[in-house]
């Protein structure tokens, strides 16, 4: 999959912009603030049809206007060429177009144009809440599995429902009806998480070796509760707990991925270095499992690129998607030197773009 054309107007701090890009590696060199992250959350925002940091639409609206459009051109693998138009106002909300046509359901363009984003905000997977790493778990699925997604979105909203009744009610019926509501869809979502873990397990630790030099060895597992007991019995284990608390104590609206390094936990014993190597790692293993199901190359995003890495794995980073493996990838970075160098030294092909202001000249 490539991007050839990209459109913004009124996106966050680019108030215009219209580019071609290259089919290999397009770098965005400019100072902190001049909009290069904003760049790759435009590619990305069309692609997923949200930013890929916790925004909503309006915030992504540039200061003083009402409304943002971000449009692209792509080409598929294959040669077939398709328009993508997302616009946002703050009166009349989101529309997303594929050739013109508006979609009934936003959900359905997720995974029609893959994409993967590494960040400098990714460390929240490892020092934030369980939440976090799960939300972003369900957007690798979703990309991957249509239905996970209907199965997470009805999961959610049989949820809310029963943590509402719990607020006033405790009726054993309606409990029992909300628990096989839940048990349905929530066992889905276990089933599609436990899978797609189990595949991403040893791609992380490939990648991490190649990047590491085999130096340490990493882990990622997936907890939950219904590893040990079917969730109808778990919400009947929890019942007295839920009423008191007036919540939904258990399922898999709990769950938790796991990092280890050397067989401890990443965010404790994991220098920075080795936590971006690690989430690196994730990322091209999530990269290589929506090429498999796609059949097309993800568009990869690489934001601030030396972020907490040092020049070797910088190097031995983008000699890896520099290689046939690997479709096109966008770069940003402060340093244009430093970045030129690297990539001269990795033998990449690249085309360079300026970012000042909000302005972006080849």
């Amino acid at each position: 999959m490539r991007l050839k054309k990209l459109l913004l107007i009124n996106f966050k701090n680019l108030p215009q912009a219209e580019l071609t890009l290259s089919e290999g590696i397009n770098c965005f060199v400019g100072d902190n603030g001049a909009g290069k992250t904003n760049l790759l959350d435009a590619v990305y925002y069309l692609s997923m049809s949200k930013s890929a940091f916790t925004m909503t639409d309006g915030q992504s609206v540039h200061h003083g206007e009402e409304f943002f459009v971000t449009e692209g051109t792509y080409q598929s693998d294959s040669g077939a060429s398709e328009v993508v138009n997302c616009s946002f106002s703050r009166r009349g909300g989101k529309v997303l177009k594929r050739n013109g046509k508006e979609y009934d359901r936003i959900a359905d363009h997720v995974g029609a144009f893959p994409v993967v984003i590494v960040s400098p905000r990714d460390t929240e997977l490892i020092t934030d809440a369980a939440e976090e790493r799960r939300r972003h778990l369900n957007a690798i699925i979703s990309q991957l599995d249509r239905q996970y997604l209907n199965s997470m979105m009805r999961y959610n909203a049989v949820l809310a429902e029963r943590n509402r009744f719990l607020k006033g009610g405790s009726d054993e019926v309606m409990l029992q009806i909300y628990d096989m509501q839940l048990a349905e869809h929530g066992t889905r979502v276990y089933e599609a998480r436990q899978q797609i873990v189990e595949r991403l397990r040893p791609l992380v630790e490939e990648y991490y070796r190649t990047l590491s030099d085999d130096r340490e060895q990493v882990e990622i597992s997936y907890r939950s509760e219904l590893e040990q007991m079917p969730l109808t019995d778990i919400l009947l284990r929890s019942r007295e707990r839920d009423i008191v608390n007036q919540f939904t104590t258990s399922g898999v609206h709990r769950d938790d991925l796991i990092f280890r390094i050397g067989g401890y936990p990443l965010r404790k014993y994991g220098s920075q270095g080795q936590q971006k190597s690690f989430l690196i790692a994730l990322k091209l293993a999530e990269y290589r499992l929506l090429a498999e199901a796609s059949g097309e190359k993800p568009i990869l995003l690489l934001d601030d690129l030396f972020d907490k890495l040092d020049l070797g794995r910088v190097e031995k980073l983008l000699s890896l998607v520099g290689g046939e493996e690997f479709g096109q990838i966008c770069i940003t970075d402060c340093n244009k030197l430093r970045l030129e160098t690297t990539l001269e030294r990795a033998c990449c092909d690249y085309s360079l773009f300026t970012v000042e202001g909000g302005d972006i000249k080849k």
